[in-house]
């Protein structure tokens, strides 16, 4: 009895914590189910965060295109490659759907991503042994090209996955870097954690990054446990807002024919610097601009000049200065071009140091003003600047042609010259264009005054921005006038003492006349200020040679600045042994560009150049497309072995300048001897092509890595190593011979 009695004892005991704790567990249950709530955690949000998975949408950057709409940088993709490691990916599946074999996809991988098999199996090994349901690459993992992606999807290697990703490609190569600029890959901090966004580091790139950056979107949908889809998956997608597209005012055509003149010049004469501006004087746009050193910015490594020196790098100008001071004389009503003066020296007191001509102060005796101007005498200059204006006038024509201030170009990184102007010596050498120093774009600026009637317009590189997605013009620039220095009729007779200095007997710019246009311009010899701070620097070389120039004088169209500073003079002689690398410049860009432009030539006793009109070659017959080309002299080379046309490297309708390099694809395309081609013919025939075109150095085609005559595949690899003649040592003969036939 007594043990029955504490047996049920004992059973209620139990039977009433049983109770007390099923009415816990039950009071639990009924108030999560009443308040859908744990520890102030919304059940049913938990529940649709641990369901719902998210992905980015990537935005694409803006494009940036020439006034004609030629591609300059886009967003070209590439692929990043993950694997999946979780065998649950493969439940229920006939097919595995992550890497089943470590082993055998690691060494399948290896030589496609040039990578040790080692390594790989690493990665995947690491996957496996930590729970992980996918692991990534590193490095080797990302920036995979198109090809190489098809490559390893044609393998079938089970758990293998890409995801698209971006980077900013210039088909161009160093075409117009500086004026460009180039964007690279960054991590960002955001709200939802560090992500890669592309940002432009310099030109327009960086200029113009706000517009050019799109905003990426996502999508968002509830998923089971193997990532699949719910029936109901509450779908949400927002959209990518891509980036704005720029344009330009610089014409692709005539941009790369200065490209590929400055090219022969930087071969021929390794001058420390080169800048070339060409401007529309009327509008103040910038047709096309250059500077070397320069790079590539697919590849921006080892840079020598990371500045755009045509906005960005003062200098003393030389006698391109004269122009303004003549103007200025002219202007201001005390200018009588046939008096005479004394040419050779000129001394204001014995206290400042006189100033000479530069034929070492002889002179040429008693000229006027006129021919001074012509001979770019310094003794007229400070003749004009001294006895006929004052210095305090000169200095008001000074600051009305903005040399006091910046251009205002819509370009980053511009920097104004200083007018040094404080003694007497100092207010001189100005006149000419010593001590005060000046930017090739205020020299320009102030020009447009000279070669448009006396009204100056600021210079502009950005044409308009328009919606990438609609097309509709958001922003456009428009010519815009910033002052009025000089009347018309002052800009009138200015204009007839440059025509002077080109074409007279006296002029020392007699290098820059062209065949068939009227040139005025002004030559300048700069001189180089000391590193060391004692004086100038001294020797036939040791200075920047330059010309500002208009064509056609009467009415200019265009207007260029070209400045080559410390060329190696060995191959000229003669006069103005200087005035050589920046006259072939200037002479093969300004004749080119006016006939291309449709500018009628105003001398009457030359030759007009004929610019070809392309006609429609598509699916007319290789014969016949060739001939046609041939009997305009226009150079063209045939694609492949089939009868028919079926591309062509210039559009319909397109004006062809000379020398320019037509390609003609046929339909059954091989691959050319490419050996002896620029950088831009390579990439247009990879574009044409569809082929994964890769490029090492700078200068003409050494090795290519698809054989002559093979068949081409869409997407092939094609790997070209260029050299400039001087690096191509094995042809050391023929690198000497080559550029003075050049500069014929």
């Amino acid at each position: 009895m007594k043990k029955n009695k504490t047996t049920h004892a004992m059973a209620g005991v139990l039977m009433v914590i049983f109770v007390v704790a099923f009415l816990i567990v039950t009071g639990r249950f009924l108030y999560i189910q009443a308040s859908g709530a744990v520890e102030g955690v919304s059940l049913e949000e938990w529940a649709d965060d641990v369901r719902t998975t998210s992905y980015t949408l990537d935005s694409e950057r803006g494009k940036i295109f020439d006034k004609n709409g030629m591609t300059l940088a886009y967003d070209m993709p590439t692929f990043r490659m993950y694997a999946i490691v979780d065998e649950e990916y493969s439940d229920n599946l006939e097919e595995p759907e992550h890497v089943a074999d470590p082993v055998g996809t690691a060494e399948k991988l290896a030589p496609l991503l040039n990578a040790e098999s080692k390594y790989i199996l690493e990665r995947l090994n690491y996957g496996i042994e930590n729970d992980k349901s996918q692991v990534e690459f590193g490095s080797i993992g990302k920036g995979i090209s198109l090809q190489t992606k098809d490559e390893i999807v044609a393998l079938n290697l089970p758990g293998i996955r890409f995801v698209k990703e971006n980077v900013r490609y210039y088909p161009n190569g160093l075409f117009a870097s500086h004026i460009i600029g180039f964007a690279r890959e960054t991590e960002v901090e955001t709200e939802d954690g560090v992500t890669n966004q592309i940002n432009g580091v310099t030109g327009i790139e960086h200029e113009m990054d706000d517009l050019l950056k799109g905003h990426d979107g996502y999508i968002s949908y509830q998923r089971d446990l193997y990532n699949k889809k719910l029936l109901d998956p509450n779908e949400v997608i927002q959209m990518p807002d891509n980036g704005d597209d720029v344009y330009l005012t610089i014409d692709q055509k005539i941009q790369t024919l200065l490209e590929d003149v400055m090219t022969q010049v930087d071969e021929k004469y390794e001058p420390e610097r080169m800048t070339a501006i060409v401007m529309n004087p009327k509008t103040g746009e910038i047709v096309a601009m250059s500077n070397r050193p320069s790079y590539n910015p697919n590849n921006p490594e080892d840079v020598q000049n990371w500045y755009n020196d045509a906005i960005s790098t003062p200098f003393e100008p030389g006698s391109t200065m004269k122009m303004f001071t003549w103007a200025a004389a002219i202007e201001s009503g005390v200018y009588n071009g046939e008096e005479k003066y004394k040419s050779g020296s000129y001394q204001i007191s014995e206290r400042v140091t006189a100033i000479n001509d530069f034929n070492n102060g002889e002179g040429w005796g008693a000229i006027s003003y006129n021919e001074g101007f012509a001979r770019s005498s310094n003794v007229a200059a400070g003749k004009l600047l001294w006895e006929k204006m004052g210095p305090d006038t000169f200095l008001e024509y000074l600051n009305a042609f903005d040399f006091d201030a910046t251009s205002g170009i819509d370009l980053p990184g511009e920097v104004q010259g200083e007018i040094l102007y404080n003694w007497p010596l100092e207010k001189l050498t100005t006149s000419f264009g010593q001590g005060s120093t000046t930017t090739p774009i205020q020299l320009m600026k102030a020009a447009t005054a000279i070669a448009n009637d006396g009204k100056m317009v600021k210079p502009y590189i950005i044409s308009k921005v328009v919606d990438s997605d609609t097309d509709s013009v958001l922003e456009e620039n428009q010519p815009e006038l910033v002052g009025e220095p000089i009347s018309k009729e002052t800009a009138e007779q200015v204009r007839e003492l440059l025509v002077s200095a080109v074409q007279s007997e006296y002029a020392t710019g007699s290098r820059f006349n062209l065949d068939d246009y009227s040139v005025g311009g002004k030559t300048g010899t700069a001189q180089i200020p000391n590193p060391d701070g004692a004086g100038y620097l001294t020797g036939n070389e040791n200075y920047v040679f330059s010309f500002l120039g208009m064509a056609p004088a009467d009415d200019p169209q265009l207007m260029m600045y070209v400045s080559v500073k410390q060329p190696n003079l060995e191959f000229d002689s003669g006069i103005e042994p200087g005035s050589a690398p920046v006259s072939f410049i200037f002479n093969n860009v300004m004749e080119n560009a006016l006939h291309y432009l449709n500018i009628n030539p105003d001398k009457s006793e030359m030759e007009n150049v004929t610019v070809y009109k392309m006609p429609n070659l598509i699916g007319k017959s290789v014969t016949e497309a060739s001939e046609l080309l041939t009997s305009a002299s226009i150079t063209n080379t045939i694609i492949g072995t089939g009868d028919k046309v079926v591309a062509i490297s210039v559009e319909e309708g397109a004006e062809v300048l000379p020398n320019e390099r037509i390609l003609l694809v046929t339909d059954s395309p091989t691959m050319p001897d490419i050996i002896g081609w620029s950088l831009r013919d390579v990439l247009r025939l990879g574009d044409m092509l569809n082929l994964d075109t890769e490029t090492i150095g700078n200068g003409y085609v050494v090795t290519q890595s698809i054989e002559i005559g093979r068949e081409i595949s869409e997407s092939e690899y094609l790997g070209v190593e260029l050299k400039t003649p001087m690096e191509n040592v094995s042809q050391s003969s023929k690198e000497e011979e080559q550029p003075a036939d050049t500069f014929e």
